[in-house]
């Protein structure tokens, strides 16, 4: 994922934002690491440079 992508990203349960947590990473993008909503406590992962955010079961 590129880091400029975090600034437009928000949560697609509760539009509210979103708390990077970067675990690896290089020149170019974030290889793995979550999206953390503080509002609705869902974490979504950062796997191979793709974010994962389809709605989870709450």
């Amino acid at each position: 994922m590129k880091r400029e992508l975090y600034d437009i990203l928000c949560c697609p349960v509760c539009k509210g934002d979103l708390e990077l947590k970067v675990t690896e990473e290089n020149d170019v993008e974030i290889i793995t690491g979550s999206l953390i909503c503080n509002a609705c406590l869902v974490t979504y992962p950062i796997e191979d440079g793709i974010p994962n955010l389809l709605p989870q079961n709450i």
